[in-house]
């Protein structure tokens, strides 16, 4: 274990027995405001389901981002099973991304929105077939995107994250927007794909959420980490209570 690992909280070392999947080092992101995400260290063990929780601007959707490969990052290191990021060919089949907003073609069809993802990255189309019937959309597989409700869109932004088979995925605010019963089913879908074995990193606003649904919980404020541990430390914390007061 090394120095920087033993600094660690004994909540999240105990975690990093199994081996560690994602590590990041020094990573930073800054705006011109003064927003994003500043000099940020911590790693993930294989197959943790973790919630990035904040305020609005603390730098949630940017770390995301960064670690999705849709932003530079200024500054810092980030490995995945010990590939560096900047080697995008070898970890385009590792990461899935779903931003908060689906970030989908709206005027084609679910099925071709699929179909140029795998075809993007050579997936067999078996494997679009396979998302569409796990992700009960082979009813709306002709239907243009933009005549969907935002918890099919969510849904189909989630599955295309899945067709490649990555083991690492980064949901961002995946119940946002979302009425009761659309955003139970997205629980059922986060908590199916971390029974398969898959590491989740989602951000979220919803205490509700967190509890339900997260293993660890990391809590930035104004691009830092103020608090990295388990959920029921997380709610007994001083930390919780000054976000939701």
């Amino acid at each position: 274990m090394t120095s920087w690992e033993k600094a660690l909280p004994e909540t999240i070392r105990s975690s990093l027995e199994s081996p560690i999947q994602l590590d990041v080092r020094g990573l930073s992101k800054v705006y011109k405001e003064n927003r994003g995400l500043l000099a940020t260290s911590f790693c993930v063990a294989k197959g943790e389901l973790i919630a990035v929780v904040g305020h609005n601007g603390a730098g949630k959707s940017t770390l995301l981002k960064l670690l999705g490969g849709w932003l530079v990052p200024d500054s810092g290191e980030v490995r995945i099973d010990g590939i560096d990021l900047e080697n995008r060919r070898a970890l385009v089949r590792k990461i899935g991304f779903a931003p908060e907003t689906p970030a989908l073609f709206d005027f084609f069809s679910v099925e071709y929105n699929l179909a140029l993802f795998a075809r993007l990255f050579r997936i067999p189309f078996s494997q679009v077939e396979a998302v569409m019937d796990e992700f009960s959309l082979l009813p709306f597989r002709q239907c243009k995107v933009n005549f969907l409700s935002k918890g099919l869109k969510q849904r189909v932004s989630i599955g295309r994250s899945l067709l490649a088979d990555p083991s690492l995925l980064l949901f961002d605010e995946p119940t946002s927007g979302l009425d009761f019963e659309m955003t139970n089913e997205v629980y059922v879908l986060l908590e199916k794909i971390h029974s398969s074995g898959k590491t989740i990193l989602f951000t979220s606003h919803r205490p509700e959420e967190i509890q339900a649904l997260a293993t660890r919980i990391m809590v930035l404020h104004q691009g830092t980490i103020v608090f990295d541990g388990s959920p029921a430390d997380y709610f007994e914390s001083r930390v919780h209570q000054h976000l939701y007061s």
